[in-house]
């Protein structure tokens, strides 16, 4: 039997546990799951023989040095602002430390001291980080080994209710905060499209949406996700004039997103009527009638106000738009709002409430990479490459399956010794992505290839 090898899990969300479930089915592991509240952890390791649970503030930089010091690879699973802080702990003790977000500045000024130390810092090995590198990596060296070369890029993911649970007017459910989905709509975008070079200010990205066609049975459209010029480079895909990675939605979620935008509700300033300190109940359509600054809160009112907002003149969509906004309820006297200090929070307290999954409810991802390529006989054709993958009604989630995983089969092959190479790094080369690929199609992850 191999060494018993020991991992130190940072954080018990819904993407850890696929993740130790993966590890765990070696017997020569032992996972600590560690969380600021230690009855978190234990909850998650309740299920799970060989794995304990531990109370730790990252925040803590001697508690966090003695935890990360007492296990040979750290998984952080935290918010990414902690990983460089990770990450240093583990350059003082020489040991490795994988995470699946994406390399932020901070991450990468550790890279020599990684590099010095001799450990593995792996980064950016989930879902989107991490399988559409994979993905992406794989058709573009084919093309490249065959003489060719890609003159267009585009690359769109989401993560989704299954088409049985996209029942409400936004097609779309939480799996957890509301709050980031909703900031994410304040993101500006940045790609390459047929050789220039576009920029979308993060109040006009709704309006940017276009249809993606990848099965016919799913009404989809996309829209770029913040800056994806640099895959140019980052791919090694010089030529080509379009290059795009961005978010899938269903029809019908950004009208209705935008709407919420117009209205103000993604403001994040505190107010003090909505503070929960605030005296006394708070029903929606006072909260509206403030956000809009009206003279009334009679629903009726409240909802011709809310239709000026809405820019689509397509009338069955303007009528969708409608219909969404008396669903939510942000119009009524009779539905009290939470008070969480902000509009956004307030918003996102409400989606809450109704979107989020219901028992025997199925999550969906899907991924899909379009290339045009120009072959070495100067022929063209079109690749596509397209992951897609429900959720277990009683089991893993699609999403967390599909970021913890591969998160937890990196670790596997960096404490196996397969994957060594020292610094801060991604799944960017052969001798990386190459071991992580060949292990997914046993936990039903695969893609399938298309040559048109």
């Amino acid at each position: 039997m191999s060494a018993q090898k020991n991992i130190l899990l940072l954080g018990s969300g819904f993407v850890a546990e696929p993740c130790l479930e993966y590890l765990l089915r070696s017997g020569s592991n032992r996972v600590t799951v560690a969380c600021r509240r230690a009855e978190k952890a234990q909850t998650l390791v309740d299920k799970y023989p060989g794995a304990t649970a531990m109370s730790l503030d990252v925040e803590d930089d001697a508690a966090l040095d003695a935890a990360v010091a007492a296990h040979d690879l750290t998984i952080s699973l935290i918010p990414y602002t902690q990983h460089a802080r990770v990450m240093t702990a583990a350059i003082k003790s020489k040991k490795h430390v994988v995470t699946t977000s994406y390399i932020s500045p901070a991450m990468e000024e550790l890279d020599a001291a990684a590099k010095q130390a001799g450990i593995v810092c792996m980064n950016e090995i989930g879902l989107d980080p991490g399988i559409d590198h994979l993905y992406a990596l794989k058709i573009i060296n084919e093309v490249h080994d065959q003489g060719g070369r890609i003159t267009s890029f585009e690359s769109f993911c989401g993560g989704l209710p299954a088409p049985e649970a996209s029942n409400n007017p936004l097609g779309y459910k939480f799996s957890w905060s509301a709050r980031g989905v909703l900031l994410a709509l304040r993101n500006n975008a940045r790609y390459w499209q047929d050789g220039k070079l576009v920029e979308i200010e993060g109040k006009d990205l709704m309006d940017s949406t276009r249809p993606i066609f990848i099965y016919p049975a799913f009404a989809l459209v996309g829209y770029g996700n913040r800056d994806s010029s640099h895959y140019r480079q980052r791919y090694n895909i010089p030529d080509a004039a379009t290059c795009v990675r961005g978010s899938l939605r269903y029809q019908g979620f950004p009208e209705f997103a935008k709407t919420l935008v117009n209205m103000g509700f993604l403001d994040d300033t505190p107010r003090a009527a909505l503070a929960p300190s605030a005296a006394g109940d708070l029903p929606w359509s006072r909260v509206t009638q403030q956000l809009l600054g009206l003279p009334s809160d009679d629903p009726n009112d409240l909802l011709r106000a809310a239709e000026t907002h809405i820019e689509t003149q397509d009338p069955e969509m303007r009528r969708r738009v409608i219909h969404g906004i008396k669903w939510l309820g942000i119009t009524s006297p009779s539905v009290a709002a939470a008070k969480r200090g902000t509009y956004l929070d307030v918003l996102c307290a409400r989606l809450e409430e109704l979107m989020m999954y219901g028992e025997g409810e199925r999550d969906m991802i899907i991924l899909q990479h379009k290339f045009e390529v120009e072959n070495k006989d100067g022929s063209h054709n079109t690749r596509t490459s397209v992951t897609l993958m429900y959720g277990e009604p009683d089991g893993f989630q699609a999403m967390a399956k599909t970021v913890g995983v591969p998160c937890g089969i990196a670790a596997q092959l960096i404490l196996d010794g397969k994957l060594s190479t020292p610094g801060v790094i991604a799944p960017m080369t052969r001798e990386i992505y190459e071991p992580i690929m060949a292990l997914l199609p046993a936990e039903g992850i695969n893609a399938v290839e298309e040559t048109i």
